[in-house]
């Protein structure tokens, strides 16, 4: 059997008739940067999540560095992330001018860990960027009390935590703006890069619609970058969304077969924190025999793949921060050991038995 970590052509074909009708709409239009199919997903986002603002962009990354330099976020700033999370969380503080922070995870639940927060604010902290990796919320309330207490912003790193909720409230809603990716293998996934930025401030949403718009196409208010949302992945992303509670409904339910049929392994299970809806974009398993288990199933047709083999302030982006495995001793502890298990809608009942079963051969 031959199981792919993901299958993107899987969800295409499950859609197909209105992806292509989609398509051909645009192509029929003639307008193909702007337009109502963009006016419309935003809308529709916007609207989802009861925020009043939803500014489309041309990628996740670019969606975390313009909430944060429209925010005022510049040199001699630090701004703090998590340790364990892809580089975007991180140099879109540093193409600010600003300076990463970067904190431990919550053991367990791989997430910023609140009780290790306060103790890296200085007089330069100026934001905090809280990471729902993997899908599982961070744990917001902590977080934004510390935040409010030492008066700092709030960016949420909502790129893999399509419809993840903390509490009942959906993430992407907590801080003072949200950064979402729709890159293809998201839970929300384009046909090639897009993002946004969701946020209830009137003015700084108008300000990332310039600063994203060249500084406003036609009047140049400010000096801008070319950051837009093309409007084929629009039409694609405003197609999908009605499909988006379905596909977050089968990935709970396959994560959960996950877990039924690993309990007692002896693998690290993935947590789902108490009050929360975890939409499990990936499906992390910790194995101290995580290299030889990749390994074994890959020979056996399962795909797998590592998120993140190295942490960020490790990497040799940030040699010049000089940072020691030490200093983030849970985050450290886990980086040999992830692995992320193959999940999306499509996977069936039969896949996952297989995989259970495949692990379970290796592990005994």
């Amino acid at each position: 059997m031959h199981i792919p970590f993901v299958d993107l052509h899987a969800q295409y074909l499950s859609i197909q008739a209105e992806i292509d009708r989609a398509i051909r709409q645009v192509l029929e239009g003639g307008q193909f940067i702007g337009g109502r199919w963009l006016e419309e997903f935003s809308e529709a986002f916007a609207r989802l999540h009861g925020v009043r603002h939803c500014i489309p962009v041309a990628n996740g990354t670019d969606a975390l560095y313009i909430s944060l330099k429209m925010l005022g976020i510049g040199p001699g700033d630090e701004v703090i992330t998590p340790a364990l999370s892809w580089i975007s969380s991180a140099s879109c503080i540093s193409q600010c001018g600003a300076t990463p922070v970067f904190a431990d995870c919550e053991p367990g639940y791989y997430t910023l860990d609140p009780a290790r927060l306060e103790a890296l604010i200085t007089p330069r902290t100026r934001a905090l960027i809280p990471v729902h990796l993997y899908g599982q919320p961070a744990d917001m309330d902590p977080i934004l009390e510390i935040a409010r207490r030492h008066q700092l912003l709030v960016l949420e790193d909502c790129a893999q935590a399509h419809l993840s909720r903390y509490k009942g409230q959906l993430c992407g809603t907590m801080g003072h703006a949200a950064a979402f990716s729709f890159y293809p293998t998201k839970n929300l996934g384009a046909l090639g890069d897009a993002g946004c930025i969701l946020t209830n401030d009137a003015a700084l949403a108008e300000k990332c619609r310039l600063f994203a718009n060249m500084g406003g196409v036609k009047t140049h208010q400010i000096e801008g970058i070319n950051s837009r949302m093309d409007t084929l992945q629009a039409a694609i992303l405003l197609t999908k969304l009605p499909h988006l509670p379905r596909w977050t409904e089968s990935r709970i339910r396959l994560s959960q077969r996950y877990s039924e049929l690993l309990a007692g392994s002896g693998l690290q299970l993935p947590p789902v924190r108490e009050g929360c809806t975890h939409t499990y974009h990936l499906y992390v398993v910790r194995s101290r025999q995580r290299d030889a288990l990749k390994a074994y199933l890959e020979s056996k047709g399962i795909g797998t793949a590592l998120h993140y083999p190295s942490l960020l302030p490790l990497l040799p982006a940030y040699a010049h921060l000089r940072h020691t495995p030490e200093e983030y001793p849970v985050a450290a502890g886990y980086q040999q050991d992830l692995l992320s298990l193959p999940l999306y809608p499509e996977l069936t009942k039969q896949e996952i038995v297989y995989i259970a079963e495949t692990i379970i051969e290796f592990l005994t």
